[in-house]
């Protein structure tokens, strides 16, 4: 147990100082917004907001300081995500305790959408226990998947050695050898298409799927689209093939699902009780059934 203490130390330190880094940032942009009214009701000729007035000249007065182009030179994305793109991520997906056959099945599947995604028994290991082994082996991401009833429910995506953890619900799963006509799973790099995510929380969310995947070769002809409406991301993952130098002609290899976000913490899988929460939806307020997020339409 002797090297076990300081390394934990460690991680309390680092993470320590990401959460403070992360306040400053948001201390630092909720200020930035109060000088750009500012700034807007200058350039436009408009009085300034009400709230704004008792500190309008202290903010008017900053702003002659300010560069242009220095906005969001770095931020705490840039942190999590710092390596994304340069070194390919390693995936590393597991099931809830004591899986059926098909969760065993489906977690093969995804296995196989991820390049370079290694496949863990969960056994009776705790999250504790199997977080550690991930930093320990320079696991970038981990994924576990929850079932009910032998139907794939739930999906967890946890970014290492820091955040954020995203929890989405599973709906409309169809396994490989459900889908008709199936392709034949390419191992290649894939290319992404990613729709439907213009909100700040959309792009979020479209970082934390995007950085999951490897940056693709040009020749590659494998697609995973992740498509956005009205809060459901639909997964779909084609290879295709030119039939001539105007057609291509696509071929579906599967799983297919769909997901929809309930959660973003800023901790790691193990760290629930403790971590931040970054975003959660309330689908019992009275305009829930109203209200998009992902998208800003």
């Amino acid at each position: 147990m002797g090297p076990l203490f300081p390394q934990l130390r460690r991680e309390a330190r680092l993470r320590r100082e990401y959460l403070y880094r992360k306040a400053r940032e948001e201390a630092e942009r909720t200020a930035q917004e109060r000088k750009d009214k500012v700034r807007r009701a200058l350039e436009e000729n408009r009085l300034i907001p009400t709230e704004l007035r008792k500190e309008a000249l202290a903010l008017q007065g900053s702003l002659e300081f300010e560069d242009a182009g220095g906005e969001g030179v770095t931020n705490h994305v840039d942190d999590e995500y710092r390596w994304a793109g340069v070194e390919d991520p390693k995936v590393m997906i597991t099931t809830s305790r004591d899986p059926s056959s098909r969760l065993k099945m489906f977690a093969k599947e995804l296995k196989l959408v991820f390049p370079g995604a290694q496949r863990m028994n969960r056994g009776r290991h705790e999250v504790g226990a199997l977080v550690r082994a991930c930093k320990a082996n320079g696991v970038t991401d981990l994924l576990v998947v929850h079932e009910h009833r032998g139907t794939p429910v739930g999906l967890i995506v946890s970014h290492l050695p820091f955040g954020p953890t995203a929890y989405f619900t599973l709906c409309n799963v169809v396994m490989r050898h459900d889908i008709p006509d199936l392709g034949t799973a390419s191992e290649a790099k894939p290319h992404l298409i990613i729709h439907g995510f213009s909100s700040r929380l959309g792009k979020r969310v479209s970082d934390i799927l995007r950085y999951l995947f490897p940056v693709p070769k040009d020749d590659s002809h494998r697609v995973i689209t992740f498509a956005n409406q009205d809060d459901y991301i639909s997964f779909r993952h084609h290879v295709y093939k030119k039939t001539n130098h105007r057609n291509v002609e696509l071929t579906e290899v599967g799983p297919r699902f769909e997901l929809k976000l309930y959660m973003i913490r800023l901790g790691t899988l193990e760290q629930e009780a403790t971590a931040d929460v970054e975003w959660r939806w309330h689908p019992y307020t009275n305009t829930a059934h109203k209200r998009v997020f992902l998208s800003a339409e």
